[in-house]
């Protein structure tokens, strides 16, 4: 008892005690996020008429294992499946490529007002959503792009959103300088410096961008849901709706339809977390 009172008095022992209290109250939170998707695959595998059961069952009495074939034949998922790959890797695309362009210029470019114009950029993260709704729509309107993917695609090259551009804007400032004067020296202009030079020394801010790209374009349901109006221009987001009817929500067949849309999800973060948290942490290091 001696010895372990001593030790834990000691200063070894107090860091031990506090990385313990640090990762039982991580793991108590982890485990707390985890909730709603645990709810979501327990209610996706209950029989109809059970989903609704109170105090919650979370191992249901019978799993219902059709409930996925079920949910996925319901709907034209693939049709679905096809349009959200679509606007999610074109979008990708065009929000990493404006993205980092931008960002390189903010960056490299030593042009008068590059500050104010940078912090008028970042100030836009402020507007929500709603607010550039209805003038986005009659745009779209004015151009006839409503019940097209367009609207859902062309945006994202103009720029790719101002915290991307500022994800890359950051990583980029950590880059040495010296490698744009020695790639000048060589004969490389604007362009080539960015694309040969910088663009694959920002790999890990550029996962980090496409993660948070294919997140947010593969769960978008506000832009969808305005400018598409038939069944085969829709997203797996909107597809979601039509588990509901005039009198009822097929409500496992939602979660079992939405789990399987989560899936791939998951799956992207896993496989490139990594690079995703060293893009998060080398991201604004520097301040010039």
């Amino acid at each position: 008892m001696t010895s372990a009172a001593s030790f834990f008095s000691s200063r070894s022992g107090k860091r031990v005690v506090a990385h313990g209290a640090t990762y039982l109250v991580l793991v108590a939170i982890a485990f707390v996020s985890l909730i709603p998707l645990l709810y979501m695959v327990s209610t996706s595998l209950k029989p109809n008429g059970t989903e609704y059961e109170f105090p919650i069952r979370w191992i249901p009495a019978r799993i219902a294992w059709e409930n996925y074939p079920k949910a996925f034949t319901s709907v034209s998922t693939l049709v679905f499946l096809k349009n959200t790959l679509i606007i999610t890797a074109v979008s990708l695309i065009g929000e990493l490529l404006t993205a980092s362009l931008v960002a390189y210029g903010f960056a490299r470019l030593r042009f008068p007002g590059r500050n104010v114009l940078f912090a008028l950029m970042l100030s836009t993260l402020m507007l929500p959503y709603i607010v550039v709704m209805i003038p986005l729509f009659v745009l779209f309107r004015y151009l006839h792009w409503i019940n097209t993917l367009l609207p859902l695609t062309v945006p994202a090259f103009f720029g790719g959103g101002p915290l991307y551009i500022f994800l890359l804007r950051q990583f980029f400032m950590t880059l040495p300088t010296e490698l744009d004067d020695a790639a000048k020296i060589d004969g490389a202009g604007f362009f080539r410096v960015w694309w040969t030079i910088l663009m694959p020394l920002a790999r890990p801010a550029l996962v980090t961008v496409a993660i948070l790209s294919i997140v947010f374009h593969w769960n978008d349901f506000a832009a969808p849901l305005i400018y598409i109006n038939t069944n085969d221009k829709m997203t797996l987001s909107l597809g979601i709706r039509l588990f509901r009817d005039q009198y009822t929500t097929h409500f496992n067949l939602t979660m079992a339809f939405s789990t399987m849309m989560t899936l791939p999800i998951i799956t992207v973060f896993f496989l490139f977390q990594k690079y995703f948290i060293q893009g998060i942490s080398t991201t604004g290091l520097t301040g010039r």
